[in-house]
């Protein structure tokens, strides 16, 4: 039996206890051990636990078998990993962690758009980033950068655009990694997405949109509820294998649309070169607006980069940027970048409706992006997305093969197309009962009205967590089919 002293703050006892020949993997009595000191109350919230060289000194197994028990734990929730290297007990706990039995392996709960309120095994919600990989470290150095050398007028009440520090670093960032053609005077810096296509919204009312077109499927429901407060018609324009369908669009009679031609949202369609050029036809044509909704562009693994369409017509697209999907979505940063003849009317209606987003947070990210640490991070959480999703494709093929993944090239989330025999609802609900959270493609159908798909959200689940739930998800597939 191993025991050893944690590492910093009040020291606890950590007792782990290892029976080689108990024909348990010792990476799995590693986690169980723990997991049962957490949910017993022994390891306090907050409480360190010795460095992975450490304890596998104490415990005379090699360093790698301490690593993957602390990921699978990270992937859970019990644990958090820390910048500079070092992990502690989380601060909340899993809503399963109570009466958990202590080798169970659990996922985080739902959070975000995809939260059902419901304690599953494994929860593969979308639109959920890893913020426990958030980069706490070069973060803070930002914070005393800014807090430091920041002159007092910055922090005086500023027009509805926001800090011209993040203008210009923004612009940096967006013209050379996305392709845009952006300038400092055409930024607006919002409260997130949800603000910003708020704030479009209304400009466009005023400015006599009577129709806003949208993709279908889309998960665009804050658009839907929005438009439909503010008086305009919506309506959907079917998407195929690479995006919108141009000649819907054309049929639509909409004054705008909103797009995410990158990574189309949720089947991972990419816009064509060709179809993309016939979208900013159509626009220049009608005097419509395109909003460019580029959520997740920055995490791609098996295609080259694709630029944003703001950079072929500025004048009639507006990019949407946010680091919910980076970062963190707790920062609430947000960015437009506005044709020159809105920029006026979307400033006014930010001062409208909070007076200017938090100018430290602005100042921060300013010199997080200028010192180059938002592009380290990305280079950091690439691989990490990509193994997660090449675990979610393997177990798709080992398990469910009849299945078809879509939009596997790039960002956090796959879709899954059923074959006809399943219905889409039918297997939603038994994945429950089987602990199993995982959403259906129906419900972001705005004509209700196509094949049945699942979505798999994977950027915060261990890698063992998703091999766990695709075949949990098989065990309900049977059942219905069984049914």
């Amino acid at each position: 039996m191993g025991r050893l002293r944690t590492g910093s703050g009040p020291a606890e006892d950590l007792l782990i206890e290892l029976d080689r020949d108990a024909g348990m993997a010792l990476h799995r009595q590693i986690e169980a051990s723990i997991r049962t000191g957490i949910q017993a109350g022994r390891l306090r919230a907050g409480a360190s636990l010795p460095p992975t060289r450490a304890l596998a000194a104490g415990l005379g197994v090699s360093r790698g078998v301490v690593v993957e028990a602390y990921q699978q734990l990270v992937a859970e929730g019990y644990l958090a990993s820390r910048s500079g290297g070092y992990t502690q007990v989380a601060a909340s706990m899993p809503p399963a962690a109570a009466g958990a039995g202590a080798a169970a392996s659990t996922a985080r709960p739902a959070a975000g758009p995809a939260a059902r309120g419901a304690g599953f095994r494994v929860d593969f919600g979308y639109g959920r980033t890893d913020v426990s990989q958030f980069p706490r470290a070069a973060w803070l150095r930002s914070v005393r950068t800014v807090l430091t050398t920041a002159p007092n007028d910055r922090l005086a009440y500023l027009d509805g655009r926001g800090v011209p520090e993040l203008h210009e670093a923004l612009c940096d960032y967006l013209n050379r990694v996305r392709g845009t053609s952006s300038v400092p005077g055409n930024v607006v810096i919002c409260n997130g997405y949800g603000q910003g296509i708020s704030l479009l919204i209304q400009v466009l009312v005023r400015h006599g949109a009577r129709r806003i077109a949208l993709e279908d499927p889309s998960s665009n429901d804050d658009v839907r509820v929005l438009a439909g407060a503010a008086g305009l018609d919506v309506v959907g324009i079917p998407v195929g294998p690479e995006g919108v369908q141009v000649d819907a669009l054309h049929r639509s009679d909409a004054d705008a649309v909103v797009l995410t031609p990158s990574h189309q949202w949720p089947t991972g369609g990419v816009l064509s070169a060709a179809a993309r050029a016939e979208v900013i036809r159509w626009a220049k044509r009608r005097g419509a607006l395109v909003v460019e909704d580029d959520y997740d562009a920055e995490y791609r693994y098996d295609r080259s980069p694709v630029g944003a369409m703001q950079g072929l017509a500025p004048d009639h697209v507006v990019y949407c940027g946010t680091a919910s999907k980076t970062l963190a979505p707790g920062l609430r940063l947000g960015w437009l970048v506005v044709p020159p003849r809105l920029v006026a009317d979307v400033a006014a209606a930010k001062v409208l409706a909070d007076r200017g987003s938090p100018v430290i947070d602005q100042l921060t990210f300013a010199d997080f992006l200028a010192r180059g640490e938002f592009d380290r991070h990305l280079r950091r959480m690439r691989p990490v997305y990509r193994r997660r999703r090449d675990a979610l494709l393997d177990a798709l093929r080992t398990h469910l093969p009849e299945l078809e993944p879509a939009g596997i090239a790039a960002g956090q989330h796959v879709v899954a197309w059923l074959p006809p025999d399943l219905e889409e609802a039918a297997v939603v609900t038994a994945a429950a009962r089987h602990g199993l959270g995982v959403n259906g493609v129906g419900p972001y159908r705005i004509a209700g009205t196509g094949p049945g798909g699942l979505i798999f959200g994977y950027a915060i689940l261990g890698e063992r967590a998703i091999a766990e739930g695709v075949a949990l998800l098989a065990k309900a597939i049977r059942e219905v089919r069984g049914a």
